[in-house]
């Protein structure tokens, strides 16, 4: 729809002026339904009086009248309903011309966007982000096993020696024997060498644990 000598109108303005003429035609009708109305009222109590008076004749025309004033009552509702239903198809058509306009907008938005961005930039971004996060994780590993490997050494002797020690207090020696010429002990590099009598069960058992630590 368009003029004749202007431009075309948009559709957004050609919807809002036919649902402006569609309102005023329910309008209109919803008038002329309350005036058949009235006069289906006036018609029926016209009937009642003429029938009171015997008048048959009168009835009879005027339940003619009422007849087709109840049937015209009928057509503006049915008329009615059409124009609402026009309405409804003119609002769906104007949702869905919303969506497109929106859709449209929001694909210029994102091609402007997709227009804007460097892909060769970002990828070369990535590349080396990537080469130096590589580095980093590398990096890291070594400096961690090394100092694992630095702990570990420092840590065993701590515990060799603190084993030992517990070994020799759970045992409880005797002075006479701590003192004897036989026994000969070593502490301190985590190696203990006890020489004893064989027959003393005490030597036997500290000599047992101790060659259990250094498996």
């Amino acid at each position: 729809m368009g003029n004749v000598f202007g431009k075309e109108k948009p559709l957004k303005e050609v919807l809002r002026e036919n649902k402006r003429m569609i309102n005023r035609a329910i309008r209109e009708l919803d008038r002329e339904k309350a005036g058949l109305e009235r006069e289906e009222k006036r018609l029926t109590m016209d009937i009642k009086k003429a029938a009171k008076e015997q008048q048959m004749g009168s009835v009879k025309i005027m339940a003619k009248d009422l007849v087709r004033t109840r049937q015209y009552i009928t057509r503006f509702i049915e008329m009615r309903s059409h124009l609402q239903g026009t309405a409804l198809k003119l609002q769906t058509v104007k949702s869905h011309h919303a969506m497109a306009e929106a859709m449209k907008s929001t694909a210029k938005a994102m091609y402007k966007m997709n227009k804007a961005v460097d892909v060769p930039a970002m990828t070369k971004m990535m590349a080396e982000f990537e080469k130096e996060n590589a580095k980093t994780e590398i990096m890291q590993e070594i400096m961690g096993d090394t100092l694992d490997d630095a702990l570990a050494d420092e840590g065993t002797e701590e515990a060799e020696e603190q084993i030992v020690n517990q070994v020799l207090d759970e045992i409880e020696l005797p002075e006479a024997s701590l003192g004897s010429p036989d026994l000969k002990q070593t502490v301190g590099t985590g190696k203990v060498a006890v020489a004893a009598e064989a027959e003393d069960p005490a030597l036997s058992e500290l000599e047992a644990r101790l060659n259990n630590l250094k498996r």
